[in-house]
């Protein structure tokens, strides 16, 4: 297979760019040249400049009206010393899964308040972040007033900026406490679950626009699918760690969203997920839920294909979910040719840090299909590629987004596109190593340097239009 070049992000600034010039609706190019892979220079809020002259709008390549433009980041990915959370505990233990441990990761949770300034400066009008349950429930029973004003205050901040809040109650991590009864595999875990739901959704949800359970809670069953180079290995090894997490811990009921029993994981997260939408609906009716799906382009193999046993095992209980929900996130990178397993990407194809083959269309092939199966709105709540090479994934984007633009054409109702991700970010078990971000950050500084991709997506988000 053939690998990208590597090409790091510069750090040196090239030529600063000020808030006002990207409010201004610079085109994409202009905006790129000027940035070149530079900083934002965060001068302080400037006034609101005139808007700028623009051709009348192309309609083969405008979206809809009030389409959804955001980028997306994880609590534990971005946070940092997420320090009562089950995936902080296992990140510690000798002989850990993970690469590294999360540490400071990106500090955003100091740092929200610049980085959505600068992510509604870019031209984006949707955020979308996770809740910490580990950090409003860090003990069982007891949930932080000051870490819900914390939450309080990012929403708030996404309003003052006029952005559109996608809340995600839970992505991947969960309280140290949850962990130790067995997570979703104990089967009071609806009830705990839907607990903090309404807990949080007291507190929070005049302030939401879109509210997701989950955050692909299908991926237990995805994994034993892979069959990418390492992944395999991975995934074994995710299977043999629980007893030695166990014995390590001196837990014997302990299980995470990564390792446990697949099944009854998968049983629990439905349960919770039903559970948790009606406490959410409880405080705030009219508060659009859904949850995110993973999901990759499926195509046959061309013998001993499996792919309707890999769709009905993987998406069936999910899609099934889905029609009863106000939307469906569909969160999608890649194809995977299907045979027994997902096969290896074909000989010669392009592929991404992470493995993946660089295949854009997969956006509209699964959108498509999606919406065929749920029968509801959609949005595309991921989607990006793994890259030191910025250039590969303004490609990406425009090949992704000229896709989109087809199936909403031709009628798939899809309100929003959001990128994965706003920062470079801790990427789980493969560490920091991958860089998905459209803004890179310097972990030993904190400093953020966007990249051109970053003023290409988001001059499409100014303008709605390809």
């Amino acid at each position: 297979m053939k690998k990208e070049e590597d090409r790091p992000v510069a750090e040196s600034i090239l030529k600063p760019i000020s808030r006002r010039t990207l409010l201004q609706g610079a085109s994409a190019a202009t905006v790129v040249g000027m940035i070149g892979n530079s900083a934002l220079a965060q001068t302080g809020k400037s006034e609101k400049p005139a808007p700028a002259a623009s051709a009348p709008a192309d309609k083969a390549k405008t979206f809809p009206d009030k389409f959804l433009w955001g980028c997306a980041t994880a609590g534990h990915q971005v946070e940092g010393n997420n320090t009562s959370s089950d995936l902080w505990l296992i990140e510690h233990l000798p002989g850990s899964v993970f690469k590294e441990p999360s540490g400071d990761a990106c500090d955003h949770y100091h740092l929200y308040p610049q980085d959505i300034s600068m992510l509604a400066d870019l031209g984006f009008n949707t955020y979308r972040f996770s809740l910490e349950w580990a950090r409003i429930e860090p003990e069982e029973g007891f949930f932080s007033n000051a870490e819900l004003e914390h939450y309080r205050r990012m929403l708030a901040t996404c309003h003052e900026h006029h952005l559109t809040t996608l809340l995600t109650y839970s992505h991947f991590s969960m309280p140290r406490w949850f962990a130790y009864k067995g997570g979703w595999q104990n089967p009071a875990a609806p009830d705990l679950y839907a607990r903090f739901c309404e807990k949080a959704t007291k507190h929070l949800g005049d302030l939401v626009g879109y509210a997701s359970t989950f955050n692909e809670p299908d991926v237990p069953q995805l994994l034993n699918w892979i069959s990418l180079a390492g992944m395999s290995d991975l995934v074994e090894g995710l299977k043999g760690s629980l007893i030695k997490v166990r014995q390590q811990l001196n837990a014997p009921e302990f299980a995470s969203f990564f390792i446990g029993d697949q099944m009854k994981i998968r049983e629990g997260l439905l349960a919770a997920h039903h559970k948790g939408r009606a406490a959410m609906k409880s405080v705030r009716s009219d508060m659009p839920v859904g949850f995110n799906l993973a999901m990759s382009a499926d195509q046959p193999a061309p013998e001993d294909s499996h792919l309707a046993e890999k769709r009905a095992d993987v998406y069936g209980p999910w899609l099934e979910a889905a029609k009863e929900c106000d939307y469906l996130g569909v969160q999608t990178y890649s194809r995977s040719i299907v045979g027994k397993k997902d096969l290896p990407p074909p000989k010669g194809a392009e592929v991404t840090q992470v493995g993946w083959e660089f295949y854009p269309e997969c956006v509209e092939e699964v959108v498509r299909y999606a919406s065929k199966e749920a029968g509801v709105p959609l949005m595309v709540t991921e989607n990006g590629i793994a890259t030191t090479d910025d250039r590969r994934r303004v490609e990406y984007v425009q090949r992704a987004l000229a896709g989109l633009k087809r199936a909403i054409d031709d009628g798939v109702d899809v309100r929003g596109y959001v990128a994965w991700s706003l920062l470079d970010n801790f990427e789980w078990m493969s560490g920091f190593e991958p860089k998905f971000g459209i803004v890179a950050v310097d972990r030993a500084t904190q400093r953020r340097t966007i990249k051109p991709s970053a003023a290409v997506l988001g001059n499409i988000a100014r303008t709605n239009s390809l």
